[in-house]
């Protein structure tokens, strides 16, 4: 334990549709929790799901984790963002296609909108993709003053189908 520094919980959205997107959000995944500022707590079933937004690619692969952490928000998204450089990730248009993707989606006690971060993150109560994995783990969560699994219970998820259950991501690859 680092000694002098909160643990804080925070969620995060991974997602990918080019390469093997399940090896690459296993590897994300364990690289956060190799930190000694990170802890992976909880991480939700993966989940195959139809491309959202930009519509004309192949179909993704998305899961939902738990992360502690004792980085503040901008910190914890900067981590998140070097493991997509690390992986290779190109942003090359919005929705596009992508080896894979993180998202910050929730931080404990922050609420705050930047021109880099957002939290809660603006559209996660609009997306299936998101809500569905989340609640595997966490239901219960308030977000926008209703609970994950009441978004869930609105949300469109045509398409979106259990593609591996248990520690999927701790599994060799």
């Amino acid at each position: 334990m680092l000694q002098g520094k909160k643990w804080r919980y925070a969620t995060l959205g991974l997602g990918g549709n080019i390469g093997d997107p399940r090896r690459a959000m296993a590897d994300a995944l364990r690289a956060l929790d190799e930190r000694p500022d990170c802890r992976v707590t909880a991480v939700s079933r993966l989940y195959r799901t139809p491309p959202w937004g930009k519509t004309d690619q192949d179909w993704f692969f998305n899961a939902c984790a738990a992360v502690e952490t004792t980085r503040d928000p901008e910190a914890l998204l900067e981590i998140c963002l070097e493991i997509e450089r690390v992986m290779k990730r190109v942003r090359k248009e919005r929705w596009g296609p992508r080896t894979i993707d993180i998202d910050l989606l929730t931080f404990e006690g922050a609420s705050l909108t930047a021109d880099r971060l957002q939290l809660p993150h603006p559209r996660m109560i609009e997306r299936g993709f998101v809500l569905m994995p989340l609640a595997d783990f966490a239901a219960d969560l308030e977000v926008a003053g209703r609970t994950v699994g009441e978004w869930l219970a609105d949300a469109d998820v045509t398409g979106i189908e259990v593609a591996e259950e248990g520690d999927w991501w701790r599994a060799g690859n």
